[in-house]
């Protein structure tokens, strides 16, 4: 098939049900719903293909191609919660995410501009953002550092996006409630996890920050959905902090991805001794931008202080 280019465009209702129905039928992913797109011009002529091109691969059986009314149910479950389903391109679809080639063809967004009236700030999505993640069972001064840098951040005018996990995710969260952030969930928006951040999810939102997911509703997120997340945190950055990171954590995913993305990568650095900056540490020795502390307790990234809006 051909090569798969960034996709730019703006759906019409019958045009969104059929990208969703393809993005959701059997092994189309992002990536192969591009090259299908290029290929065969529209998703409603790859999924009349999609049978033949499944034999022509040696499908020993039949491939499952989701239904027209598979395909209503979920925007109408979507909208029942404030969700919208935006393809690149259009209003509130994170534009750095859109550039990517393997960019979710749908994302469903809460706290969207409102496409099927939901609510929120649409600005949010479309503001530069800084990605910061880290350990789950993160220290005292971790938790500390996150919450002040995202804090610094936000004044300095960046949009926060993390994943809104325990421990590092949701003292960034919290911390940049004021002045923007976007969580990245792993499972559908009626699937929060974990579930006792339901209401810091709420009050993200009240605040006028957003919530994205590219999986459907009533999804529950497994462990490899997880690494997938990460990809759009990272994805929708121009930039990642990460603030504590053991050896095989996460964190160090959405690090590798972000750096295969041509994003930077902060890392900041801790004790020798203590596991949960071994990771953050051996990112320094290959080449993250130092992030701490400049004499005056102000965060810095790389040698650059951050400073607070007038």
């Amino acid at each position: 098939m051909d090569q798969p280019t960034p996709i730019t465009t703006h759906l019409n209702d019958a045009q969104r049900i059929d990208w969703l129905r393809l993005i959701r039928s059997d092994n189309v992913g992002p990536r192969t719903f591009r090259s299908l797109i290029n290929h065969f011009g529209s998703a409603r002529s790859a999924l009349e293909r999609l049978p033949e091109l499944a034999h022509r691969g040696g499908a020993t059986r039949s491939q499952r191609i989701c239904s027209e009314e598979d395909a209503r149910d979920e925007i109408a479950a979507s909208n029942r919660l404030g969700v919208a389903l935006l393809a690149p391109g259009e209003a509130g679809y994170p534009p750095r995410l859109a550039a990517l080639d393997d960019a979710p063809p749908l994302l469903g967004v809460r706290g969207a501009p409102p496409l099927l009236g939901v609510r929120g700030a649409p600005e949010v999505l479309m503001r530069p953002m800084i990605g910061i993640v880290g350990s789950r069972n993160a220290s005292g001064a971790g938790l500390k550092f996150a919450g002040t840098i995202a804090r610094d951040l936000g004044e300095a005018g960046f949009i926060i996006v993390s994943g809104l996990a325990r421990g590092i995710d949701q003292a960034a969260h919290r911390a940049s409630l004021g002045s923007g952030t976007v969580a990245v969930l792993a499972g559908g928006h009626d699937r929060i996890y974990p579930p006792e951040h339901e209401e810091l999810l709420a009050q993200l939102l009240d605040a006028g920050g957003a919530a994205i997911s590219e999986m459907p509703v009533g999804h529950v997120p497994r462990a490899r959905d997880f690494p997938r997340r990460n990809r759009l945190i990272s994805g929708t950055a121009v930039g990642v902090v990460v603030v504590e990171a053991a050896h095989r954590s996460g964190s160090l995913i959405t690090a590798r991805i972000a750096a295969e993305q041509g994003r930077e990568v902060f890392a900041v650095p801790g004790s020798p001794l203590d596991p949960r900056a071994a990771g953050t540490n051996d990112l320094i020795k290959q080449g993250a931008t130092l992030s701490s502390r400049e004499p005056s307790g102000r965060p810095m990234i790389g040698s650059t202080a951050l400073t607070r809006s007038p």
